[in-house]
Order: C-alpha cells, then sequence, then structure tokens
C-alpha cells in the first residue's frame, strides 16, 4: 500500500478521484453524442489524405467543408468518402482531388450498405493503424539501443519562427543535455481553424505546428539522439481548433509528447467550450494509441490567479484532467499532469509551500510522468535572481521525483532564450540533480510542521471544489470562471459552428482500434 511521505489521507485522495472521475463522465457523456469539424478532419489525415488546393486550402478542410455547408457533418465524413469510393473505385486522395477541383460532390450520390462503406475503407484504416504502430516501435527501438535521459527529462524550447534555424538549435541543445526538444508554436495557431502545409520559415514566437515541419525536426533530432547516444523527445501542441489534427500529424511523424490540455484552449483562447471537450477525447485516444506523453496546462492557472491561494485548482483541474484522459483509454504513465512553480519569491517559506505542493502532486499521481514548469509571473529582468529561482525550482523537481522538468531560462523575462541562455539553464538543472539525487529518500516531513499542513490544506480545498463542481457539472462551472478566474459561456467562443450531433449514418472506427482500456 502506498505510503504518504506528507501524511496525505488517501482515502480523502481517492474521494476527490471519484468526484473528478463524476464529473468527467457527466463530460463524456456529453462528447460521445457530438463531432467536430476537427475530428472529421483527422479522419481525412488518417485515411492518408493530405496536400492543398488551387487556394492553399488544404484538402481536408476542403472536403469536410463540403459536408458541413450541406448541414450534413453529422453524418460523418467517413460515410460520404467510403460511398464515393464505391461508386468510383478511387482511392481517398483522388476522391478529395476530385471534391476539390469541383468535379464531385459527394453528398449527391446514392448511398451503398453500410457494410460494403465498412469494407472498401478498412485497408485504409489498417494501414495508418500499422503506420502509428511501427513508428511508436522505432521509437521504443531507439530507446532500447541508444537509451535516454533520466527523470526528471531535461526539457528545453526552440521559437525562432524558423523551421530550418529551429532544427540548429534543437541539435545544438540536445548536444548540451537536453532530453526533450519542445517547437514552439507561432503565435495564434490555436486559432486557425486548419493546419497550414508544408515546411515554414516565417512564424512569429514559435513555428507553424505543420506535418511537413514535425517530420524534418523529427529527422534532425534522430540524427543527433545517434551522435550523442541518447534518445531525444520532441514536443509540439496539439491544443486549439486542429487539436486532434495535430495529434494524428504528430502520431504518423513519431513525436513523442504533446501539449494536450482539456481546458487550456476554453480559458486562455476563447475556444467554446463544447467544441475543446470534444476535440481532446480524439486528439488523446490519438495520442494514447501513439505512446505520445500529453502535457496538460494547470500551469497556467497561476499567470493569472494567486499561486498560493489558487494552488487547489490547479490540483482539482489535474485530477479531471487525469479522469478524461482515463476515458480516452490514455494510460496514467503517459499523462504529462502539470503544475508549476510560481509563487512571488518575497514570501516568506514560499519553497516550503512550493516543496508541499510539488510532494502532493506526486503522490497523488504516483503513475504521472509529471510536467513541473518554471517561475515566469515573477521573473524580472535581473538575471542573477532568475537563475537563483531556476535553482530552487530544480532542487524542488529532482526532490519530488517530477517526470518533467520544463527549464527555467535566467532571460525568461527579456527575450527568446539564446543558445547560451539553454547552456546555463541545462547546466544549472544538471549540477542540482547530481548533487541532490537522492534528498527525496533521505529526507522525511515534520508531523504538524508547514508542509504537510499546506499538503492537507491544498487538498482539502480541491475536493470542496470538486464536490460543488459535481453538483453544477463542468460547463456551468467553467462559465462561473472557477479555474484562473476566467468566465466562458458555454454556447461562446470560437468554433461552435464545427460541432454537430451525431446521425444515424456516423461511423468512426478508430475509435475502437486506438482506444487502449
Amino acid at each position: 500500500m502506498q505510503e504518504s511521505k506528507l501524511g496525505l489521507d488517501f482515502g480523502r485522495v481517492e474521494y476527490a478521484k471519484e468526484l473528478a472521475k463524476r464529473i468527467a463522465a457527466g463530460v463524456q457523456d456529453f462528447v460521445e453524442q457530438y463531432t467536430t469539424v476537427a475530428v472529421e478532419r483527422t479522419l481525412c489525415r488518417l485515411l492518408g489524405i493530405d496536400g492543398v488546393d488551387e487556394n492553399t486550402v488544404p484538402l481536408p478542410n476542403v472536403l469536410v467543408n463540403e459536408i458541413k455547408e450541406k448541414e450534413l457533418l453529422g453524418q460523418g465524413i467517413l460515410f460520404f468518402l467510403g460511398n464515393a469510393m464505391l461508386e468510383f473505385g478511387d482511392s481517398p486522395q483522388q476522391i478529395a482531388e476530385k471534391v476539390a477541383r469541383g468535379e464531385l460532390d459527394i453528398s449527391r450520390l446514392a448511398a451503398h450498405p453500410h457494410a460494403e462503406i465498412e469494407k472498401v475503407l478498412e485497408p485504409y484504416i489498417r494501414e495508418s493503424v500499422e503506420r502509428i504502430q511501427k513508428r511508436r516501435q522505432k521509437r521504443e527501438q531507439y530507446i532500447e539501443t541508444l537509451g535516454e535521459g533520466r527523470k526528471p527529462y531535461l526539457y528545453v524550447i526552440v521559437a525562432t519562427g524558423n523551421i530550418y534555424e529551429d532544427v540548429v538549435q534543437a541539435q545544438a541543445a540536445a548536444r548540451q543535455g537536453a532530453d526533450i526538444i519542445a517547437v514552439i508554436r507561432t503565435t495564434g495557431q490555436s486559432l486557425l481553424d486548419y493546419v497550414p502545409y508544408g515546411a515554414t520559415t516565417e512564424g512569429f514566437g514559435g513555428t507553424f505546428a505543420t506535418q511537413e515541419n514535425f517530420r524534418i525536426m523529427r529527422k534532425a533530432l534522430d540524427e543527433v539522439g545517434e551522435e550523442v547516444g541518447r534518445y531525444i523527445r520532441l514536443c509540439n501542441y496539439c491544443s486549439g481548433l486542429c487539436m486532434p489534427e495535430i495529434a494524428a500529424m504528430g502520431a504518423l511523424e513519431g513525436l513523442d509528447v504533446m501539449l494536450n490540455d482539456a481546458l487550456y484552449g476554453i480559458l486562455f483562447r476563447d475556444i467554446n467550450m463544447q467544441r475543446t471537450l470534444i476535440d481532446q477525447y480524439m486528439s488523446r485516444i490519438i495520442n494514447g494509441f501513439a505512446g505520445v506523453i500529453i502535457n496538460t496546462g494547470e500551469d497556467n492557472y497561476l499567470t493569472t490567479a494567486d499561486a498560493v491561494e489558487q494552488a487547489h485548482t490547479v490540483l482539482a483541474s489535474d485530477l479531471i484532467n487525469e479522469q478524461l484522459a482515463l476515458f480516452a483509454g490514455l494510460p496514467e504513465e503517459q499523462m504529462g499532469l502539470g503544475h508549476a512553480f510560481e509563487m512571488d519569491p518575497e514570501l516568506e517559506n514560499g519553497f516550503l509551500f512550493e516543496l508541499a505542493q510539488a510532494q502532493m502532486i506526486r503522490e497523488i499521481f504516483p503513475k504521472a510522468t509529471l510536467k513541473y514548469m518554471p517561475p515566469t509571473k515573477f521573473m524580472t529582468g535581473n538575471i542573477f535572481r532568475g537563475h537563483i529561482q531556476d535553482a530552487l525550482f530544480n532542487m524542488i523537481g529532482i526532490w519530488t521525483s517530477q517526470g518533467i522538468q520544463l527549464l527555467g531560462m535566467p532571460t525568461e523575462a527579456i527575450h527568446t532564450p539564446f543558445m547560451s541562455d539553454r547552456y546555463l539553464s541545462i547546466e544549472n538543472a544538471k549540477y542540482i540533480f547530481g548533487n541532490m539525487k537522492n534528498i527525496g529518500d533521505e529526507v522525511e516531513y515534520k508531523k504538524g510542521g508547514i508542509i504537510r499542513k499546506r499538503a492537507a490544506e491544498v487538498l482539502e480545498k480541491a475536493i470542496v471544489l470538486l464536490e460543488d463542481m459535481e453538483a453544477e457539472g463542468l460547463f456551468t462551472a467553467l462559465e462561473k470562471g472557477i479555474f484562473a478566474d476566467i468566465k466562458r459561456p458555454k454556447n461562446g467562443g470560437k468554433g461552435l459552428d464545427g460541432v454537430k450531433a451525431k446521425g444515424a449514418n456516423y461511423y468512426n472506427p478508430f475509435i475502437s482500434l486506438m482506444r487502449r482500456c
């Protein structure tokens, strides 16, 4: 039986998880009745449809827009695709190209029997599933032969806007000791209801997430991984209006980590909550099947809300994110549940409070590959103090056995990091991780002390919050601004027009094929 260094009452922890499960079940009952334009475009991509039309509109968008405009989205794109394939003997790609040229209206064909439609689609479905399985096996073979860094994984970002410059910086970071390279997305991509095509060189504050960019970076990291004798993981973002599409592209191209939070887009990008919660289900099914670790975004709550007063909202969100991921069949080991070192550095005993919360998260989610985020809110132009703040953060990371340590940069508040900044941050973490490797095994927490009291307080506040949320449901709780002090209307935000109830012909076999129970 698990023992708590903090003296946590695991009966209360189980009660909190049961509350979160009931909240997530209410969401799941809704999710399973609906589809979205993003889910349907994902199915197109999984069938191998790629490319753009003469106006550079992605072919998956062309196809799905065709049925959406005719009020047929709820019947699902696979019904119409398979029906057209039977009619003409074409591949999915050929059908998409005919529609893009205006040669075919897939909504006006006589309907073939469902069994025949499923049969004609089956080889393409099988090929897609096998391709993702092979990508996963390739990762596992690399790890078996090359090995990888020890946890906490050292996670750094590149954000030049140019995929080719990103490659240079990513390979340099790997040589410096990084274990995970996150390619930051260009500002605003989460609000695009399509995925740009091809290699890109002109992002702002980051680089466009495209399938070709994924391929380029995966190849570059495999090359440098072989050079340094260590597998290097690749991270990108599948939040936003194209959440499941980007998850599929990442699965096909061998990404290892994806930012994939159920609530982030709702709270911080004003994407409609119905749209986001439907999309996160399909995206997490894909990520689970592909062996991708998802990162959730609870750390963002503390950029708008106080880190001391609102710590319980982070825990409550982690618990809900965990249960939603379990409904999608995503294993606990692939859950990079998020939390952050974001208290005011002037706070007396702030380090003890941060330690209490990090240890609490570790004990409540013992199997998860937790993602621990560095100080950002209180970073300033004083790079010397910033480097010390990051050192304290790194101490807690190794002390509490975090899974992924997103390294802070001394120049966090000044500019996008230089390669030299990354070197200093990696050096900082490696020094502390080596010198304090077993501190968590050696140190106990005083009964009745500050650390134990803080952890118990946060857990109890989270339970009260979850009880309230269970009574009113997640949708209503989000409308009331329960997380990050941000209120969002159920029928507001971006993307609601892309949501539709499933019809009689709806067909999505990838859910049952990929969902790992």
